[in-house]
């Protein structure tokens, strides 16, 4: 590639991650030479106003899509800008707790920031990949990353179990996926994703070894969204890492994955016929994808009826929530992107704010059992009413965002043909057996007395943050046309995501 070509290509459509990188690149010279002189929280703040910065350049970029560049590798189009505005937005609240962990929780600060810029870099370029090999950097660049920040406790054995857990599973993971990866280079000759899904198209002789790069591909991705039964890492390293890590897997890199699987099997497999039926490929793997689902939801919200510790029980709400997500996906209705995008979007502010008040109390109390939150509303009835709000919209509660988002589920299952009354049934079943454990955590803030009575100290950063949360958590629920306003007039039907 000569200067001239380099040079003309507009680089300005990778201004939200340049940004990134250069506040990661920034943090970690600060504080290899100053770390021992600077107050390590305003790293943090450095880190919170890089992730704004990328906000708003990419907010400046959302006119004249799409934008390729280098051979089209890297996309940035509606699907990417809608989906990276999750993933700033989470990372921002995140960054929020993390500022205010104990320093026995995260010592290395300076470490802890920019690893985690570099999950969100990588997270964001898995948004804009339009080919194998850079989907699968950003892929790599986030995991490496998140396994460090899940082992930042190096004092910690839970936080050692929970890396040590984390990376040899993700490898695994990995390694199945690159697997599947190598079987659609090897029967396509391209790495370009639109360009792979042309050549199956037009060659279906190989529709076996589809089939199973399919499989193989959807099991490499669906471990990072923990869903059944590639979930198990979860629980222990949702439980062992720090809250501002599990709020940042449970929220950015749970929305990272989905992002890489819409963009590899809407991109590869929507338009390629199967020689055996008269349907599309992806229609065609429809059952293991409800198979999946239907399994991630029982096991999800069953198991978590016998949580005693909340970031374990957070965990396998997380895997019945990714679920539920799965089962947009599955469908393949006319809505499935606004539904996953609403959903994701919801999930965001009810979860970091559940997250954000579990670290306030696991922070003052030293305890993250459920136990901690007896008596909480006669300690601090701030605390239990944002909880109250959160947990009712994770349960799905009408006049919450997490109802508008199971509802837009719902109709997308029902306005299909077939219509599919059992995997919406399954969710109706489930959902109810989650009011058991959400409500348990209502009765020990409400109805049980606090061991030692304590009064509660909420920074004010957290105190917005929680705020702001639980507005967006209610503002979505009654006025949810605030959210598909923005996402409509932003996607133009994805009309620029197939070419």
């Amino acid at each position: 590639m000569d200067m001239d070509t380099l040079l003309s290509y507009q680089w300005s459509a990778m201004m939200p991650e340049f940004i990134i990188l250069g506040v990661a690149t920034l943090i970690s010279l600060l504080d290899l030479f100053v770390g021992k002189r600077i107050k390590h929280s305003w790293l943090g703040y450095l880190a919170a106003a890089g992730v704004i910065g990328s906000f708003v350049s990419l907010c400046l970029l959302r006119k004249g899509l799409p934008v390729t560049i280098l051979y089209d590798t890297f996309r940035l189009d509606s699907f990417a800008v809608t989906f990276k505005f999750l993933l700033l937005i989470g990372a921002f609240f995140t960054l929020l707790i993390a500022i205010h962990e104990r320093s026995d929780e995260i010592k290395h600060r300076g470490e802890f920031y920019y690893l985690f810029l570099t999950a969100l870099l990588g997270a964001m370029m898995m948004a804009s990949s339009g080919d194998l090999i850079t989907l699968f950097v950003g892929l790599e660049l986030l995991s490496i990353s998140s396994y460090i920040l899940a082992g930042i406790k190096k004092s910690s054995l839970r936080s050692n179990e929970a890396a040590l857990k984390y990376v040899i599973t993700g490898g695994i993971a990995s390694a199945i996926a690159l697997f599947g990866l190598s079987y659609i280079y090897g029967i396509t000759g391209s790495t370009n994703l639109l360009t792979i899904s042309e050549v199956l198209g037009e060659n279906q002789s190989y529709e076996f070894i589809a089939v199973l790069a399919f499989l193989l591909v959807l099991v490499g991705l669906t471990f990072k969204i923990a869903s059944a039964p590639f979930h198990m890492w979860a629980p222990d390293v949702y439980e062992g890492s720090p809250t501002s890590v599990t709020a940042f897997l449970s929220i950015v890199s749970k929305t990272a994955g989905f992002v890489l699987i819409l963009r590899v099997f809407l991109s590869v497999f929507a338009n390629v016929p199967m020689l055996q039926k008269s349907v599309t490929f992806l229609y065609g793997m429809q059952d293991y994808l409800f198979i999946v689902a239907g399994v991630t939801i029982v096991i999800g919200n069953v198991v978590a009826l016998r949580q005693k510790n909340m970031k374990r029980l957070f965990a396998y709400s997380s895997i019945a929530h990714a679920g539920y997500v799965l089962v947009a996906f599955a469908v393949l209705s006319p809505f499935m992107m606004d539904a996953i995008w609403f959903y994701l979007l919801a999930y965001l502010f009810m979860t970091v704010g559940a997250f954000t008040v579990i670290h306030i109390i696991q922070q003052q109390q030293g305890n993250d059992g459920i136990t901690s939150f007896a008596g909480l509303y006669k300690t601090s009835p701030y605390l239990a009413i944002v909880m109250s709000g959160f947990l009712l919209s994770l349960a799905g509660i009408p006049g919450t965002a997490g109802f508008i988002g199971k509802f837009n589920i719902f109709l997308g299952a029902l306005a299909t043909s077939p219509t599919h009354y059992v995997i919406v049934s399954l969710m109706i079943i489930a959902t109810v057996i989650s009011y058991y454990y959400y409500f348990g955590i209502f009765t020990q803030m409400f109805f049980r007395s606090a061991e030692q009575e304590r009064t509660y100290r909420v920074p004010r950063v957290l105190l917005f943050s929680t705020f702001l949360c639980l507005g967006a958590t209610i503002i979505l629920g009654i006025f949810p046309n605030v959210a598909y306003q923005f996402f409509f007039n932003e996607v133009h039907q994805f009309k620029d995501f197939f070419n």
